[in-house]
């Protein structure tokens, strides 16, 4: 066990996530428990950044910890873990009674649990990296499983057997990538043995699980690492199939892809990210019937194919196909149909739009005439609003004596492109319009 040296200057103290953690520790310890700080907080620490949360480990027992602390939430009681909540400067803190899991049969969460010690408890962890603990009272690292060491040598490394830990939790498959590619480490080569051989082995997770490490990744800087070792693994062609036959198919389409990715603001949306990622990809043998059906109704099938393997979300889906629908679209902003330009101008997610065309234009020719244009038509509205108020509704067309039928919404858009076209500009203008193509279908 290897105790380190002091790290109390590496955050400020007057951090309040810090100092509500620290009283979570005092406290526990003030009633006879031992209590340390555990897993990515020490490991954020050590490599000097300021932890997003806290995690506690202690040998009481949920119910003591629940007894000592006002407000707390049974997360897990039965895998021992308590959330003590704080408020919104501080944040929660969880705490966690030492364990040793028993069998993971599922590939997914141990069958039992036994409370246990901190050197049992450690060993029982994915990464060594993640493996430590902290006493903020003392001030020392606590080392049962050499992740310091690792953190070093720039190294990630599964903790004892990599085989053993894998099988227990799939999901660590995935982890291993965000990990080694946020971290900047390289992955030891036992363990990168043992994620390639059991690549195929990652979909017995929860596909919500596996959708939410893919957002992780794909938002923070260092995704296209991530998405380079995903690939190499064999890890995307278990999840995206579709995306991994690009670079089968395709090899130059696969390079533009990552550069596109690279080429993202810092820190991107979700969607805008799987936008970028899906530019090139086509929809491949497996098309479920949901899928089909959806592309009568106008969705993209590739889109809902990733979505329902990831178990998106309706809001990331319909965006994803609306950033692919309009990829490249703005290229002709200049020659395009005011009316056209005005409504996709006038979308919510119009910043991600012109992201995603400024990533694509610094990925290949480097043109960013069309990116300027939108942006001064954005700031500017040189020809009107862009999202003015509609000129009459459905009501309106009722009063006009039109009965409401399938063709009022094909009148309504005929109105609303009239009005951003600037062809009509009153609601009596608007009225006559509707007349002339009532009259006149084909007109």
């Amino acid at each position: 066990m290897n105790h380190g040296s002091n790290e109390s200057d590496r955050v400020s103290d007057t951090d309040a996530r810090r100092v509500f953690a620290t009283e979570v520790v005092q406290r526990l310890r003030s009633r006879g428990f031992q209590a340390l700080w555990a897993g990515g907080c020490v490991r954020d620490l050590l490599m000097n950044h300021p932890p997003s949360d806290y995690d506690v480990a202690t040998d009481a027992r949920p119910q003591e910890v629940m007894g000592l602390f006002r407000r707390t939430f049974a997360v897990g009681a039965s895998f021992g873990v308590v959330r003590v909540l704080g408020d919104d400067a501080t944040g929660d803190v969880e705490v966690a009674t030492f364990r040793s899991d028993g069998v993971y049969s599922d590939g997914r969460r141990p069958e039992s649990v036994s409370f246990s010690t901190a050197e049992f408890d450690a060993s029982r962890r994915d990464f060594t990296i993640n493996g430590m603990f902290y006493d903020p009272i003392e001030a020392c690292v606590i080392d049962y499983v050499g992740g310091r060491a690792d953190l070093d040598r720039k190294v990630l490394r599964a903790i004892g057997d990599p085989f053993a830990r894998f099988a227990e939790d799939k999901l660590r498959l995935l982890r291993a990538a965000r990990f080694a590619s946020r971290f900047d480490l390289a992955i030891d080569p036992t363990t990168r043995a043992a994620i390639v051989a059991m690549a195929s082995e990652v979909t017995q997770v929860a596909p919500e699980r596996i959708g939410q490490e893919w957002r992780k990744m794909l938002v923070h800087p260092s995704r296209v690492r991530s998405l380079e070792f995903v690939d190499e693994s064999g890890l995307l062609t278990t999840i995206l199939p579709s995306v991994a036959r690009l670079k089968e198919t395709d090899a130059s389409a696969w390079d533009e892809t990552k550069r596109v990715i690279a080429m993202l603001p810092q820190t991107p949306s979700f969607p805008l990210a799987m936008a970028a990622l899906l530019r090139h990809v086509s929809l491949g043998p497996r098309v479920e019937t949901t899928a089909a059906m959806r592309q009568k109704h106008g969705l993209n099938p590739l889109v809902v194919q990733v979505a329902e393997d990831l178990k998106l979300s309706n809001a990331e889906r319909d965006l994803i196909a609306w950033l692919l629908r309009h990829d490249g679209e703005l290229k002709t902003a200049e020659s395009m149909r005011r009316s056209a330009l005005k409504r996709v101008l006038a979308s919510s997610d119009v910043c991600d739009l012109i992201a995603l065309h400024d990533a694509v234009a610094q990925a290949t020719d480097g043109n960013r005439e069309h990116i300027d244009y939108c942006q001064r038509y954005l700031r500017d509205q040189p020809e009107g609003p862009i999202d003015p108020p509609p000129l009459v509704t459905g009501h309106d067309l009722m009063k006009h004596g039109l009965k409401p039928g399938p063709r009022f919404s094909d009148l309504l858009d005929s109105v609303r492109d009239a009005q951003l076209d600037g062809e009509i500009h009153s609601a009596a203008e608007a009225l006559a319009f509707v007349d002339r193509l009532v009259a006149n279908p084909r007109a």
